[in-house]
Formats: structure tokens, C-alpha cells, sequence
């Protein structure tokens, strides 16, 4: 039985956004006031200007840090646990009420598409007091699917 071979796959930045748009599971990674990481699970989507766009709280652990270092990383998943994922390092924009109004329409859009009443939604997201990362891709590392090495692999099949 043939084994699968781990892959990883050097992109630009063009293929990662589009690897990146149809992904919405993402981890979140921004660092403590002491240093080590804080690490939580989010949804996200893609902006028009090709960043990272996280709709949270302003007394979120990830606000607040993204706040005080704005650089964090984000871990994008595919649906599919064995499936394709990707690291994105960059630089993140904390935006509050009223300011990520707009930018928060544009997270419900590239998530979830067209709402029925965006003066609702607006006004939801008021109420919320709602927050908005928008995270700049400055590096990021191959897209990686999981399974063994390809020399492992070889062994176990002969």
C-alpha cells in the first residue's frame, strides 16, 4: 500500500491569497505581555487589499496583544483535517467601533457573501462592539499537506 508523501509547496503571494479565500478555519497566534504565545481558534477570511481579516472583541486576548505587537501569525486550515495548510507571518491593524464598521462588512463578505440587510448588520456589530484584525501577509511558508517524508515513505513500501 502505497504511503502519502508529505508536500510543500513554495508560492507567491497571489497563490497563497488564493489558497487562502476558500479556507475560513484559522488559528491565530499574537504573543503574551510576557512573551510566549497565545494561540486561538478563529474565522477568516480575505479583504480586497489581500489581507487576513478576524472579526473579534475589544477585550479579546488576541486584540489586546495584537494591539500592544502587532505582529502575529495565523495558521490557515483546510476543512478536511489531512488537508492542505499554510503559515502566514505578518503585521496586524486593530480596528474598533465605528472605524471597522466597513471593514467588517467586508469579513461577512468574503466569508459568507451577500447579506440580506447590511444597515442590520451594521447595526449588530454596533451593539457587539465589534473588532477587526487585518493582518498584512509579510512571509509565510510553503503549503504543506501532511504524511511521511518521502524516504520513509520508500521503506515502508519495500
Amino acid at each position: 500500500m502505497a504511503r502519502s508523501i508529505a508536500t510543500n509547496s513554495t508560492v507567491e503571494l497571489n497563490e497563497l491569497l488564493d489558497f487562502v479565500r476558500p479556507r475560513h478555519r484559522m488559528l491565530v497566534v499574537t504573543s503574551r505581555s510576557d512573551g510566549r504565545p497565545q494561540v486561538s481558534p478563529v474565522s477568516g477570511g480575505v479583504d480586497a487589499e489581500g489581507r487576513i481579516v478576524i472579526s473579534s472583541y475589544p477585550g479579546r486576548a488576541k486584540t489586546r496583544n495584537a494591539e500592544r505587537n502587532p505582529q502575529v501569525s495565523v495558521c490557515v486550515i483546510s476543512d478536511d483535517w489531512d488537508g492542505p495548510w499554510v503559515q502566514v507571518d505578518g503585521d496586524a491593524e486593530v480596528l474598533h467601533m465605528p472605524e471597522a464598521a466597513d471593514g467588517l462588512v467586508d469579513y461577512f463578505r468574503c466569508i459568507a457573501g451577500e447579506h440580506s440587510d447590511w444597515d442590520e448588520y451594521r447595526d449588530a456589530m454596533k451593539i457587539q462592539n465589534k473588532s477587526l484584525l487585518r493582518i498584512t501577509p509579510t512571509r509565510w511558508g510553503p503549503i504543506a499537506t501532511g504524511g511521511f517524508p518521502a524516504d520513509v515513505a520508500a521503506r515502508l513500501d519495500s
